[in-house]
């Protein structure tokens, strides 16, 4: 048991360190867009975006190496030297003049924006990050929980725990970030502020490695994504074959034994998605004499076959996540733009730096996430019978309603803002109107995340089976891309509809000429549909287990599983 806690800390300070160094970089990014790169809000946002969809769709690639060759251990350890490469560029970038645009002239009035060589090193320095980011994400929630026993009571609690106490983490670790380094950054100096995130990354790595002896390792056992693909292409060949009679599927369906060694549990074929079923049924030839395919894209497993409909299932409620994750993207962005037009002044002479005011929705988290876990879910489990209080469809539902609440009270208090501005701000055009007027929509989020976020990263890990892990991380990841992209395609359709008749856009330079919170509420309509959306998804929505209580012992569990034959 101690051997254990001492391998979980060296992965638990790796991950603090590398979390602490990566969110330290891009925290106060827009800003450092905005003053160094002289680039306009519209614009800067935009590379935000992209690159940040860029950033949370490479983990399906790193998924797929880490599950067809590299394994987890050797792919997070790439990952983070690739990491630590973009951070020694950006801080190169930060150093060097050559590397970025001179300064403003104030006296012109004049900012000249950054050349195509400088924009092509800084585009660089953000492909490495991705790098890190794709090999990072899919698989160190998966490396994690791999080191935990999942066959005993004692490992599924603590399974249970640790996703609560992961996103805990992470969120004192975006505290750490959104406030010391930010303020580095933005009261000493760039350089410092992203040389200090790079030498923490130094020590990321060389704590990773110190506990490698100390690591349970899971071989890679071969990417699920030919087999998906598989199982759609053989079940196609064989529309046209009709069902046998009777639920006999011995002889009938291809179930080969499982392999020695796997840590993957046996799935029992099911009738949701039928049509896939035929994937799995044996014709003349098509099973050699050892008992193995002839032609893996006409014949399929039905453990393939079950794990393609896990899949199928999954995806209308991954769906869902993207609105969401949209309204909550809003807070690196145009949040940023409008705590940089407030008063920051906290007491006399210190002043908040815009970059570091998303830092009360991790507060919230912060002190929510210990109080839900140790308090309200043990209240909850006795009522429920269910081992995590409540349902994670219902965490994940209760999060997207979170997110409408805040985008609508964000577009309430964005007039008052600017009418402050207009009224009573100096030539630099910031309201004399407190900053913490924006604190209700970012505890609102606060909790959105609380909910939504862990409610998806536990959903996906629990509902795919074990050799799919590294895409069930993907898949959280592709949703914040797809959030990150669809709001770039509202951003910019903002921005090029709304400016007519001789009047600004809601979106212009100038925040204080623009409309924000028509934006604001704009997401928050979306997200009445697609709450309408995920209410309808989630109440067809089959488990592939439910964890339940036993009556007789509350310190037991009766697991469930409806599909999963244990061997």
């Amino acid at each position: 048991m101690e051997g254990h806690a001492i391998y979980i800390g060296f992965w638990a300070g790796n991950e603090t360190l590398e979390r602490l160094a990566g969110i330290g970089l891009v925290a106060n990014f827009m800003v450092y867009l905005l003053r160094e790169f002289h680039m306009e809000q519209v614009v800067a946002s935009n590379v935000l975006n992209i690159w940040s969809g860029f950033t949370n769709f490479s983990p399906l690639i790193g998924a797929f190496i880490s599950d067809s060759f590299l394994g987890r251990f050797s792919t997070i350890a790439y990952a983070t030297i690739a990491s630590f490469m973009g951070m020694l560029t950006m801080t190169l970038i930060a150093w060097l003049p050559q590397l970025h645009p001179p300064p403003c002239n104030v006296q012109a009035n004049q900012c000249k924006g950054p050349t195509k060589s400088q924009f092509g090193i800084l585009a660089m320095a953000l492909g490495f990050l991705s790098i890190g980011s794709g090999g990072i994400r899919p698989c160190s929630i998966p490396f994690g929980v791999d080191q935990f026993d999942a066959t005993t009571e004692e490992g599924r609690r603590g399974i249970n725990s640790f996703f609560n106490w992961y996103y805990t983490t992470f969120t004192v670790v975006l505290i750490i970030a959104l406030t010391l380094v930010v303020y580095i950054q933005d009261s000493v100096s760039w350089v410092w502020g992203f040389g200090i995130p790079t030498m923490l990354m130094l020590c990321s790595i060389l704590l990773f490695f110190l506990g490698t002896r100390l690591y349970v390792y899971v071989k890679p056992e071969g990417s699920v994504f030919s087999g998906l693909l598989q199982v759609v292409v053989a079940a196609y060949k064989k529309r046209k074959v009709t069902f046998p009679d009777g639920d006999d599927v011995e002889g009938v369906y291809y179930d080969p034994p499982r392999l020695k060694g796997t840590i993957v549990k046996k799935l029992a074929l099911t009738n949701q998605f039928r049509f896939l079923n035929k994937a799995a049924l044996i014709m003349e030839g098509e099973v050699l004499a050892d008992g193995s395919k002839s032609n893996p894209w006409r014949l399929c497993s039905i453990q393939q076959v079950e794990e393609t409909k896990c899949l199928f299932r999954i995806m209308p409620v991954w769906a869902s996540g993207i609105i969401c994750f949209t309204a909550m993207s809003q807070q690196g962005t145009f949040t940023v733009s409008q705590a940089s037009k407030m008063d920051r002044h906290l007491g006399r002479n210190f002043k908040i730096p815009p970059g570091s005011l998303s830092v009360i929705s991790m507060i919230t988290i912060g002190i929510w996430l210990p109080f839900y876990d140790r308090v309200l879910v043990p209240s909850l489990r006795k009522v429920t019978r269910l081992e995590g209080g409540i349902s994670l469809l219902q965490r994940m539902g209760i999060g997207i309603v979170f997110s409408i609440l805040s985008m609508i009270v964000a577009g309430l208090v964005e007039p008052m803002r600017r009418a402050s501005a207009i009224m009573h701000a100096g030539e630099d055009g910031i309201a004399p109107l407190t900053v913490f007027w924006l604190a209700p929509q970012l505890m609102l989020m606060g909790f959105a995340e609380a909910f939504n976020i862990i409610g998806q990263i536990e959903f996906y890990n629990k509902e795919f089976p074990e050799n799919m892990s590294s895409v069930a991380n993907s898949l959280f990841s592709c949703t914040m891309a797809g959030a990150s992209y669809l709001s770039a395609m509202l951003v910019n359709i903002v921005h090029k509809t709304t400016g007519r008749h001789g009047r600004p856009d809601w979106l212009t330079k100038d925040i204080n000429a623009g409309k924000v919170e028509n934006l604001y509420f704009l997401i928050a309509g979306l997200g009445v549909l697609n709450l309408g959306y995920f209410l309808w998804v989630a109440r067809g929505y089959q488990y592939k287990s439910k964890y339940r209580i036993d009556d007789d012992d509350k310190h037991d569990f009766d697991v469930e599983l409806n599909n999963v034959v244990e061997k």
